[in-house]
């Protein structure tokens, strides 16, 4: 899935939305002590109350909520050993076509049973399951909200999982308006966090109009911090790798190939480089979106397009070799370059601390000045600093 196709179905967890219907929830809720099913409900999400309808639906935007490879991750199955039973995508897929609310609910407690079944969580957990459809038309508008009657659709039916803790009210003093007397409130009805899922998954994955059922949207609870036991144990998935984790590689990789030591123009132009890639591919309006990768070949060029020499591809190998001992290893062009316009590249100094942005970067450059080390930053206007002009170096020292 791509963030466009994530984007489009987030948008439509709305009440009464006719491009995505919700036909059943089951809900179950598993005591921490136990880890076993305390209570199980399961009915048509539209015998919901309107509050209870709108309190979910925030809920399943937030399982769908982050950006790929930080918070959600495409996850591919692992192929099941000969005669296993209770693989999850064979569960999921079971699910998704039954016809019997009985065998559906059946389905998606053997999973929420994997959730507890080698994890101690701190608090009562609930866990939720939705199945429904989600139609989408064969040509987008931005502002589409509902079918029209000559729109050719596609209809993908889906199960989406959320999974939240629960916690206990704070005891608070209220004021009773009837008896005229301040009153300790005492609830002792736990509180399910839905604005707050510790974890989720949306089954199947698709791209523009094709389902995968080979691979699950997971949801982590924190950012580049997937649960991986939640992954192996109960998705039954292969490994993944985060941005971060990608971006580590990058570096490292290149760090092998030209050293630590590097200008800042360097820098720039090897940023500017893989973003070129990311540009390139938004621009193909007509082509099936792919995701650009770096492979050997690839980073290759790009340190040659940046302007550094000498660079062979026996040297790349090399590095990928070391860094990953995986000479086929591809990373996720976007992963390196998360946003190009972004200030998210930390200069940290013992004087201060600067965020500047990969395009930038090029106006950034380390000399020395009067025997120190110094920190050139290029401007296009004057500083203000606590509403005073900072005067330039050559006037100061005229």
């Amino acid at each position: 899935m791509n963030k466009q196709d994530i984007s489009d179905i987030r948008r439509h967890f709305k009440v009464d939305s006719e491009l995505l219907k919700i036909n059943e929830i089951y809900n179950v809720y598993i005591r921490k002590e136990t880890s076993e099913i305390f209570y199980e409900e399961s009915r048509p999400f539209a015998f919901l109350e309107l509050e209870q309808q709108e309190l979910f639906l925030a809920n399943f935007k937030k399982v769908l909520t982050g950006k790929l490879d930080i918070k959600l991750f495409e996850v591919k199955f692992q192929q099941p050993e000969e005669g296993a039973t209770g693989h999850t995508q064979q569960l999921l897929y079971e699910g998704l076509y039954t016809e019997e609310t009985e065998d559906w609910t059946e389905q998606m407690q053997q999973i929420a049973l994997k959730m507890v079944q080698d994890v101690q969580y701190d608090n009562d957990i609930v866990v939720t399951f939705i199945r429904g459809q989600y139609y989408k038309t064969t040509k987008r508008q931005e502002d589409e909200t509902e079918v029209n009657k000559n729109d050719e659709v596609y209809t993908t039916p889906f199960i989406l999982s959320s999974l939240n803790q629960t916690e206990l009210p704070k005891q608070s003093l209220v004021f009773d308006y009837v008896d005229l007397e301040f009153k300790s409130n005492l609830l002792i009805n736990p509180v399910i966090k839905l604005a707050s899922p510790i974890g989720g998954f949306l089954f199947p994955c698709f791209t523009d109009n094709a389902a995968d059922v080979n691979r699950v949207l997971y949801t982590a609870s924190k950012p580049n911090k997937p649960d991986l036991l939640f992954i192996e144990n109960v998705l039954n998935g292969e490994q993944i790798v985060t941005a971060e984790e990608d971006k580590a590689v990058f570096e490292e990789i290149v760090k092998l190939v030209i050293g630590e030591s590097v200008d800042s123009k360097t820098l720039a132009g090897v940023y500017e480089e893989v973003n070129h890639l990311l540009v390139v591919e938004d621009e193909k309006e007509d082509e099936p979106e792919d995701i650009p990768m770096l492979d050997v070949k690839e980073v290759e060029r790009v340190l040659k397009a940046s302007g550094i020499e000498d660079v062979s591809t026996e040297q790349v190998e090399r590095a990928f070799k070391t860094v990953i001992d995986d000479t086929t290893y591809e990373m996720k062009a976007s992963n390196i370059v998360p946003n190009y316009e972004a200030k998210s590249i930390k200069i940290n100094t013992k004087v201060a601390n600067i965020s500047v942005s990969a395009q930038d970067l090029k106006y950034i450059k380390q000399v020395n000045y009067n025997g120190k080390q110094c920190l050139l930053i290029e401007v296009e206007e004057d500083t203000v600093i606590d509403g005073f002009t900072l005067v330039s170096e050559e006037n100061i020292l005229s």
